[in-house]
């Protein structure tokens, strides 16, 4: 392979010179006063009480900064031993590695001017950096060879390395830019059937004088991967066809990254294994049907977690689970977990089933749950059944629960309902991560209804949910949320309230108390038979994690269409991507409460 950045002579010998940077490490010993074993600079900048020199520099930001990182002259400032000879000598070679830096951020003109002040105490080392003009990419050839050219995958994968190549020409020559590029058009090849695709030859002609950098870049793709049989290492406690279940890949297959991702992201979700990795072999005889190797490392088998949490729609709330992942020695899950908080407490045992060989996980739960919310207090007791698949992307869910409740609204007689309920669920993300997404769209369709003569009343529901994330460009993002819902009843009598709507709070429409929208009934804000939520947030990103946002949210829950009013809140708020999802802050003004609240929220409700 190789990789070149080309220059005139008289450049070249500027690089070479560079190498002398290597003498840092022995340059003490030029000095008789300065011990050998002392001769390593203090990594973290300090070991000396009082500096041996101040060095002040005259730079742009990004060079700065740099150098007071890499040059050593800035990093011996309290070397403990220094002297007027190495002193001297640190002063000669930073020249060089200033122009090195520069030249690394697009500069190859700079001219470096360093002084001693040796009359101050500690004395003072000016360094003033003048980088003069960036060099621009003037031009960029991109060249692939090889089997991907004529294979529909292949020329696919090479156009969107072409289209998502990150340094086009008119933009400043870097080379930490230069090298990203050049691995992301490499990962992208290889994300294709081409999995052991390589840089064969890459090159950067700098022009000095005109200030213009000409890119070029070679890859070759090699042959087209498939994948084969799936071995699995590093089991003890389960079986490797419970491993293959997890897994999307069809033998055969052409080979893609994102399938193997999200077989990765499969087993690291299932609660089985503290890590997981997975890979084909590229080195396979038969590229067709390659093996996929998966290590993984087996978690511990049982866990208990406790905790006191804050929220401004439930306020304080203690939490405590206990898991035990693998109880009859084939990977059955049990997960007891209890709530309480000061308007909700309860409890649910839960058993699921690691993934059968069709990809469906089966999960059992008894749970009951008493609230007081908005004036209406309720009891409910349930257990069912859910059945869903792996794919996120493309999930479907069924489930069947049976719900016994009791409402206890203020100011108005209580009910006594039940309900078998059935449901299916359809699930479509097309997103670029799952938990904070970027840019894309995901929606959702359930369609269910309660048994007649298994419930007080048979009826039908039906929710739909839509959301987008549009990013006007890298700094500023715009998202959308909707969602509606109905239960198809002459009547909510008779229906379960956690079947029933209402709305408002953090993750609904801020500026409203939590479940404080919906059917006025005595005293109490209880759930009707439809509801409709609307969002849209402009987010402004400050820094690479935390950015200020704009909202304005609208939504209701009502028995009847006729006289549906959207309540409207809107204000600002500050965000914060987590590893958990985005941690949002907002102060928000109810139009109808009149009030002015605060919310927040970690994670992505969908």
């Amino acid at each position: 392979m190789i990789d070149a950045l080309t220059l005139p002579a008289r450049f070249q010998r500027i690089a070479r010179r560079g190498l002398r940077a290597l003498i840092f490490a022995a340059a003490p010993l030029l000095a008789p006063s300065v011990d050998a074993a002392d001769a390593t600079p203090p990594s973290d900048g300090s070991g000396s009480t009082e500096p041996a020199y101040r060095v002040v520099i005259d730079a742009p930001s990004p060079l700065r900064s740099s150098i007071e990182r890499n040059v050593g002259l800035a990093r011996w400032q309290t070397y403990a031993d220094m002297t007027p000879e190495l002193l001297e000598r640190l002063a000669t070679e930073a020249r060089e590695e200033i122009r090195n830096i520069a030249a690394t951020e697009g500069y190859f003109s700079a001219t470096v001017d360093i002084k001693v002040d040796g009359d101050a105490k500690p004395p003072i080392v000016t360094i003033t950096v003048m980088p003069g003009e960036p060099t621009q990419i003037s031009n960029v050839e991109i060249e692939v060879t090889g089997a991907a050219n004529s294979d529909p995958l292949g020329t696919a994968a090479i156009a969107k390395l072409r289209d998502e190549w990150g340094l086009p020409a008119g933009q400043v020559f870097r080379q930490a830019a230069w090298d990203a590029a050049k691995g992301r058009a490499l990962a992208t090849l290889r994300a294709s059937p081409y999995a052991a695709a390589k840089i064969v030859r890459s090159r950067a002609d700098i022009d000095p004088v005109a200030r213009t950098a000409a890119l070029s870049i070679e890859l070759e793709s090699g042959p087209a991967f498939g994948f084969g049989d799936i071995e699995v290492s590093g089991l003890a406690k389960y079986t490797p066809s419970m491993v293959r279940n997890y897994s999307p890949i069809r033998r055969g297959e052409p080979y893609n990254a994102a399938t193997l991702e999200q077989f990765v992201r499969n087993l690291n979700s299932s609660g089985y294994f503290s890590s997981v990795q997975a890979s084909i072999d590229t080195e396979s005889t038969n590229p067709e049907d390659a093996t996929v190797r998966v290590a993984v490392i087996e978690a511990r088998t049982k866990s208990f977690e406790g905790g006191i949490g804050y929220s401004t729609d439930l306020r304080y709330t203690a939490k405590i689970s206990y898991r035990d992942v693998n109880i009859d020695g084939h990977g059955l899950q049990m997960l007891f977990d209890a709530q309480y908080d000061a308007e909700t407490q309860g409890g649910s045992l839960r058993f699921a089933q690691p993934a059968n060989a069709l990809g469906w996980i089966g999960t059992y739960t008894l749970a009951v749950n008493r609230t007081d919310i908005e004036g209406l207090a309720t009891k409910t007791a349930s257990g069912g059944t859910r059945w869903s698949t792996l794919d996120w992307r493309r999930e479907r869910a069924l489930s069947a629960i049976f719900y016994d409740d009791q409402q206890y609204p203020d100011g108005a007689p209580s009910s006594h309902s039940h309900a078998l309920y059935l449901e299916a669920e359809q699930y479509l993300r097309e997103t670029d991560v799952l938990l904070a997404p970027t840019r894309g769209w995901m929606g959702s369709l359930q369609l269910g209804g309660g048994i007649p003569g298994a419930s007080t009343r048979g009826f039908g529901r039906v929710i739909g949910r839509f959301a987008a994330w549009l990013p006007i460009d890298p700094l500023l993002q715009l998202t959308f949320r909707g969602e509606a819902g109905a239960v198809l009843a002459p009547t909510r009598d008779g229906i379960p309230s956690p079947l029933l709507f209402r709305t408002g709070g953090d993750t609904t429409v801020r500026g409203y108390a939590f479940d404080s929208l919906g059917v006025k009934l005595g005293n109490a804000t209880v759930g009707g038979r439809y509801y409709a939520v609307g969002s849209t947030e402009l987010i402004r990103w400050i820094g690479e994690s935390w950015g200020l946002a704009t909202f304005i949210d609208a939504g209701n829950a009502t028995d009847e269409l006729s006289n549906f009013h959207f309540a409207v809140g809107y204000g600002a708020g500050v965000r914060v991507r987590t590893p958990l999802g985005p941690f949002r802050l907002d102060v928000a003004y109810g139009r109808d409460s009149h009030q002015v609240r605060l919310h927040f929220s970690v994670g992505l409700s969908f």
